[in-house]
Protein backbone atom coordinates (compact mmCIF):
# COMPACT_ATOMS: atom_id res chain seq x y z
CA UNK A 1 0.00 0.00 0.00
CA UNK A 2 1.40 3.46 -0.84
CA UNK A 3 1.49 6.29 2.08
CA UNK A 4 -1.78 8.38 0.59
CA UNK A 5 -3.48 4.77 0.34
CA UNK A 6 -3.17 4.45 3.79
CA UNK A 7 -4.17 8.11 4.34
CA UNK A 8 -7.04 8.04 2.51
CA UNK A 9 -8.29 4.44 4.53
CA UNK A 10 -8.05 6.27 7.49
CA UNK A 11 -10.87 8.24 9.19
CA UNK A 12 -11.87 9.46 12.70
CA UNK A 13 -13.54 6.06 13.69
CA UNK A 14 -16.46 6.90 15.83
CA UNK A 15 -17.24 3.12 17.16
CA UNK A 16 -14.72 0.94 17.66
CA UNK A 17 -15.81 -3.04 17.62
CA UNK A 18 -13.38 -4.38 21.10
CA UNK A 19 -11.30 -6.29 19.08
CA UNK A 20 -7.64 -6.80 20.74
CA UNK A 21 -4.76 -5.09 18.68
CA UNK A 22 -1.94 -7.60 18.05
CA UNK A 23 0.97 -6.69 20.68
CA UNK A 24 3.58 -6.76 17.23
CA UNK A 25 1.25 -4.00 15.73
CA UNK A 26 0.82 -1.61 19.05
CA UNK A 27 5.40 -2.04 19.46
CA UNK A 28 5.38 -0.38 15.84
CA UNK A 29 2.66 2.16 16.72
CA UNK A 30 4.50 2.91 20.33
CA UNK A 31 7.72 3.28 18.23
CA UNK A 32 6.57 5.40 16.08
CA UNK A 33 5.65 8.03 18.82
CA UNK A 34 9.26 7.50 20.35
CA UNK A 35 11.19 8.44 16.77
CA UNK A 36 9.08 11.07 16.15
CA UNK A 37 10.56 14.99 15.58
CA UNK A 38 10.33 16.95 18.96
CA UNK A 39 11.41 20.34 19.73
CA UNK A 40 15.55 19.88 20.57
CA UNK A 41 14.73 15.99 20.46
CA UNK A 42 13.94 16.27 24.11
CA UNK A 43 10.39 14.57 24.36
CA UNK A 44 8.67 15.97 27.18
CA UNK A 45 5.83 14.49 27.15
CA UNK A 46 4.18 11.01 28.21
CA UNK A 47 1.93 8.83 27.08
CA UNK A 48 0.23 6.52 29.44
CA UNK A 49 -1.02 3.22 27.50
CA UNK A 50 -4.59 1.82 28.80
CA UNK A 51 -5.67 -1.39 28.10
CA UNK A 52 -7.68 -2.18 31.81
CA UNK A 53 -11.26 -1.96 31.17
CA UNK A 54 -12.54 -0.60 34.78
CA UNK A 55 -9.98 2.41 34.11
CA UNK A 56 -11.09 3.08 30.29
CA UNK A 57 -15.06 2.52 31.20
CA UNK A 58 -14.33 5.20 33.95
CA UNK A 59 -12.60 7.68 31.53
CA UNK A 60 -15.38 7.44 28.63
CA UNK A 61 -18.15 7.93 31.22
CA UNK A 62 -16.38 10.60 33.80
CA UNK A 63 -14.36 12.60 31.19
CA UNK A 64 -15.45 11.80 27.37
CA UNK A 65 -19.01 10.54 27.20
CA UNK A 66 -19.54 11.80 24.06
CA UNK A 67 -16.86 9.49 22.90
CA UNK A 68 -18.34 6.38 21.82
CA UNK A 69 -15.61 4.37 20.00
CA UNK A 70 -13.75 4.58 23.99
CA UNK A 71 -16.19 1.90 24.64
CA UNK A 72 -14.80 -0.82 21.90
CA UNK A 73 -11.02 0.56 21.95
CA UNK A 74 -8.44 -2.29 22.19
CA UNK A 75 -5.69 0.22 23.92
CA UNK A 76 -6.27 3.66 25.21
CA UNK A 77 -3.76 6.17 24.55
CA UNK A 78 -3.38 9.25 26.72
CA UNK A 79 -1.08 11.88 25.76
CA UNK A 80 -0.14 13.93 28.46
CA UNK A 81 2.42 17.37 28.52
CA UNK A 82 5.29 18.32 31.39
CA UNK A 83 4.05 21.26 33.45
CA UNK A 84 7.63 21.43 34.89
CA UNK A 85 10.96 21.23 33.67
CA UNK A 86 13.87 20.95 35.86
CA UNK A 87 17.42 21.16 36.54
CA UNK A 88 17.37 17.19 36.26
CA UNK A 89 15.06 17.46 33.17
CA UNK A 90 17.65 18.91 31.54
CA UNK A 91 21.06 17.39 32.84
CA UNK A 92 19.38 14.11 32.01
CA UNK A 93 18.62 14.47 28.38
CA UNK A 94 22.24 16.22 28.31
CA UNK A 95 23.85 13.55 29.52
CA UNK A 96 21.86 11.10 27.81
CA UNK A 97 22.47 12.51 24.68
CA UNK A 98 26.46 13.50 25.10
CA UNK A 99 26.46 9.02 25.40
CA UNK A 100 24.19 7.86 22.66
CA UNK A 101 26.59 10.24 20.16
CA UNK A 102 29.59 10.05 22.20
CA UNK A 103 30.10 13.80 23.17
CA UNK A 104 32.32 14.65 26.42
CA UNK A 105 34.22 17.45 28.00
CA UNK A 106 33.38 20.99 27.39
CA UNK A 107 31.42 20.44 24.11
CA UNK A 108 28.87 18.63 26.51
CA UNK A 109 29.28 21.85 29.13
CA UNK A 110 28.21 23.55 25.88
CA UNK A 111 25.01 22.17 25.46
CA UNK A 112 24.47 22.49 29.16
CA UNK A 113 24.94 26.17 29.06
CA UNK A 114 22.65 26.86 25.73
CA UNK A 115 19.99 25.30 27.04
CA UNK A 116 19.87 26.34 30.42
CA UNK A 117 17.25 29.09 29.21
CA UNK A 118 14.49 26.43 29.46
CA UNK A 119 15.00 27.11 32.99
CA UNK A 120 13.64 30.39 33.27
CA UNK A 121 10.46 29.27 31.13
CA UNK A 122 7.10 29.77 33.36
CA UNK A 123 5.12 26.62 33.95
CA UNK A 124 2.24 27.95 31.84
CA UNK A 125 5.33 28.52 28.58
CA UNK A 126 6.76 24.65 29.34
CA UNK A 127 3.01 23.07 29.64
CA UNK A 128 1.64 25.47 26.29
CA UNK A 129 5.63 24.25 24.42
CA UNK A 130 4.80 20.37 25.74
CA UNK A 131 1.46 20.30 24.60
CA UNK A 132 2.41 21.14 21.03
CA UNK A 133 5.24 18.10 20.61
CA UNK A 134 2.13 16.15 21.65
CA UNK A 135 0.62 16.77 18.66
CA UNK A 136 2.94 15.86 15.84
CA UNK A 137 3.74 12.74 17.83
CA UNK A 138 0.42 12.07 17.92
CA UNK A 139 0.47 12.14 14.17
CA UNK A 140 2.77 9.92 13.81
CA UNK A 141 1.17 7.65 15.47
CA UNK A 142 -2.12 7.96 13.27
CA UNK A 143 0.22 7.72 10.43
CA UNK A 144 1.40 4.70 11.87
CA UNK A 145 -1.58 2.88 12.92
CA UNK A 146 -3.02 3.80 9.36
CA UNK A 147 -0.37 2.05 7.49
CA UNK A 148 -1.46 -0.97 9.92
CA UNK A 149 -5.44 -0.99 8.86
CA UNK A 150 -5.21 -0.21 12.53
CA UNK A 151 -7.85 2.32 13.67
CA UNK A 152 -7.52 5.76 15.60
CA UNK A 153 -9.18 8.86 16.48
CA UNK A 154 -7.48 12.21 18.19
CA UNK A 155 -9.66 13.20 20.50
CA UNK A 156 -9.92 16.75 22.39
CA UNK A 157 -13.18 16.56 23.45
CA UNK A 158 -12.86 15.84 26.91
CA UNK A 159 -12.32 16.87 30.64
CA UNK A 160 -8.99 16.85 30.94
CA UNK A 161 -8.81 17.52 34.78
CA UNK A 162 -11.30 14.26 35.47
CA UNK A 163 -8.49 12.35 33.34
CA UNK A 164 -5.78 13.71 35.31
CA UNK A 165 -7.40 12.95 38.62
CA UNK A 166 -7.93 9.52 37.11
CA UNK A 167 -4.34 8.55 35.84
CA UNK A 168 -2.75 11.01 39.22
CA UNK A 169 -0.68 12.70 35.93
CA UNK A 170 -0.61 15.98 38.37
CA UNK A 171 1.59 14.15 41.40
CA UNK A 172 3.93 13.66 37.97
CA UNK A 173 3.86 17.05 36.76
CA UNK A 174 2.02 16.09 33.41
CA UNK A 175 -1.46 17.36 31.95
CA UNK A 176 -3.15 15.24 30.08
CA UNK A 177 -3.59 17.08 26.08
CA UNK A 178 -4.88 14.24 23.82
CA UNK A 179 -6.85 10.71 24.39
CA UNK A 180 -5.80 8.49 21.37
CA UNK A 181 -8.52 5.33 21.18
CA UNK A 182 -6.43 2.58 19.17
CA UNK A 183 -8.71 -0.39 17.67
CA UNK A 184 -10.55 -1.79 14.70
CA UNK A 185 -13.78 0.33 13.30
CA UNK A 186 -17.35 -0.99 13.69
CA UNK A 187 -18.72 -0.84 9.83
CA UNK A 188 -21.90 -1.89 11.44
CA UNK A 189 -22.24 1.02 13.78
CA UNK A 190 -20.20 4.07 12.28
CA UNK A 191 -21.92 5.37 9.98
CA UNK A 192 -19.01 7.35 8.49
CA UNK A 193 -16.88 4.13 8.09
CA UNK A 194 -17.84 4.14 4.30
CA UNK A 195 -18.17 8.20 3.72
CA UNK A 196 -16.22 9.77 1.48
CA UNK A 197 -13.39 11.87 3.04
CA UNK A 198 -14.28 15.47 3.02
CA UNK A 199 -11.00 17.70 2.54
CA UNK A 200 -10.34 20.83 0.21
CA UNK A 201 -9.24 20.66 -3.06
CA UNK A 202 -5.02 21.62 -3.59
CA UNK A 203 -5.91 25.25 -5.05
CA UNK A 204 -8.10 26.30 -1.81
CA UNK A 205 -5.03 24.74 0.18
CA UNK A 206 -2.03 25.65 -0.79
CA UNK A 207 -0.35 28.61 -1.46
CA UNK A 208 2.73 28.95 -3.98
Amino acid sequence: MSLIEDLNWRYACKRMNGKTLEQDKLETILEAIRLAPTSMGMQIFKVSVITDPKVKKQIWEEAAPRQMMIKGCSHLLVFSAYTKLTQDDVNEYIDHLGAVRNITGDRLEEYRTKWSFLLGMSEQEIFEWSARQTYIVMAYASIAAATLRVDSTPVEGFNASRVDEILGLPDKNLRSTLLFPLGFRDSNEDHLADTPKVRKENKDLFIF
